[in-house]
């Protein structure tokens, strides 16, 4: 039996929408996990075929995993993960036990932000840096602040801090190096301007540009992205520059197949990189796409990954907004009210809510900490947006501090 098998995942969003989308293709999916917590929820997980419970950090772990399965009925197609940091694994496996259509050494520069600052310096949207070693007491660049202060390891926004003035600059750099002593830390120039992400697909080595998202960033004690406009039409001039970009990474990365995000501040001199995924965005960002163009990213990108040609033909183009929901105070979560309201208000597709009565919510330092979201329709970017937010309005926490 064809069978995919998938290192991680999360409950909801892409990487779970592609363990969907790899059943719907008719694969026999499998689950290597070390989330205890699913094995309890197992029955919410229809879409497993099989539950591997396994060490996703121990490459030999999951060797032996993986030949358990080659002993049974099982034919594995691919090994693929969409979570990080799990994709390079994934793909390091696929070479082993089956073919791989994906380049893992492009996938390990491009998920460590250290590796893919160094071999993009030389181009005119990389951002200036400085590299930090570990243990090392050299005098601290000299850069005009306000700076960024992150680890190269660090993702969904976990680790990225920001520094006003010299006196923030090494107290953060104290953090990250009692937090990550053997790693270096990484010191970059804060780049001002509105954020985008560009979701892209390569396929036999010609990068295409899916979507160009707008995001919005709350910034208290981290950056944490609140909202995404999909944008239906990109102006020609915008279309053509960020295609550059694009190309000019993936032949840089000699990248022939695969998935990647980028997310780029527009500034007074052009785009700027902030950083590269080789997977798409997470969270609600396939079923954004789904909404704004019609086909399903992960089951495209899970046909490029298996040798088929991926079908990335818009069947419509509508502009879509998704606001993240997050708590200003701490509490435990006794109920949640308005969510059919918010289901049936004016262009809503979708109204998720992530935690169950009794967890505890946080004001958000991570990405993980939006605790809900509403995705919306319209007929322009600013009345998708205006639909989200009416609708999400009507959505309360009620916490118990």
């Amino acid at each position: 039996m064809k069978t995919i098998v998938f290192i991680g995942t999360n409950k909801s969003g892409s990487s779970r929408e592609a363990i969907k989308a790899a059943e719907g293709l008719g694969y026999f999916t499998v689950l290597f996990t070390n989330n205890e917590k699913q094995f309890q929820q197992r029955r919410e997980y229809v879409d497993v075929h099989k539950m591997v419970f396994v060490d996703i950090t121990n490459m030999e772990a999951m060797r032996t995993a993986i030949r358990s399965l080659q002993k049974t009925q099982l034919t594995i197609t691919s090994i693929v993960s969409f979570t990080d940091p799990y994709v390079h694994t994934a793909s390091q496996l696929c070479d082993e036990f089956c073919k791989n259509y994906a380049q893992s050494d492009a996938i390990a520069s491009m998920e460590d932000k250290e590796v893919t600052r160094q071999h993009l310096q030389h181009f005119e949207f990389t951002p200036k840096f400085f590299i930090l070693h570990a243990n090392d007491m050299r005098e601290l660049p000299k850069m005009s602040f306000p700076l960024i202060v992150k680890s190269p390891k660090s993702t969904g926004s976990k680790d990225v801090l920001f520094a006003l003035n010299k006196k923030q600059l090494t107290e953060h750099i104290a953090s990250l190096q009692e937090k990550y002593p053997q790693d270096t830390i990484m010191i970059e120039e804060y780049i001002d301007g509105p954020q985008y992400l560009v979701e892209t697909i390569i396929y036999n080595g010609e990068p295409h540009i899916i979507a160009l998202i707008e995001q919005d960033i709350t910034q208290g004690k981290r950056f944490i992205i609140t909202g995404y406009t999909v944008l239906a039409r990109v102006p020609e001039k915008m279309q053509d520059s960020l295609q550059n970009i694009v190309t000019s990474i993936t032949e840089s990365f000699r990248v022939k197949n695969g998935a990647m995000h980028l997310e780029l501040r527009l500034t007074k001199n052009g785009w700027k990189l902030i950083e590269i995924n080789p997977r798409i965005s997470g969270g609600a960002m396939n079923h954004m796409l789904e909404a704004a163009f019609g086909f399903n990213l992960v089951k495209e990108t899970l046909k490029l990954l298996t040798g088929e040609q991926p079908n990335i033909e818009p069947l419509h183009q509508r502009f879509v907004y998704t606001k993240y929901l997050v708590v200003e105070r701490k509490g435990i979560l006794e109920r949640v009210t308005g969510r059919n309201k918010a289901k049936n208000s004016r262009g809503v597709v979708e109204v998720y809510i992530k935690p169950r009565r009794g967890t505890l919510l946080i004001p958000p330092l991570s990405m993980g900490h939006r605790y809900a979201y509403v995705i919306a329709t319209g007929n322009s970017k600013h009345e998708a947006k205006r639909n989200a937010y009416t609708a999400a309005k009507k959505i309360h926490f009620h916490l118990k501090i």
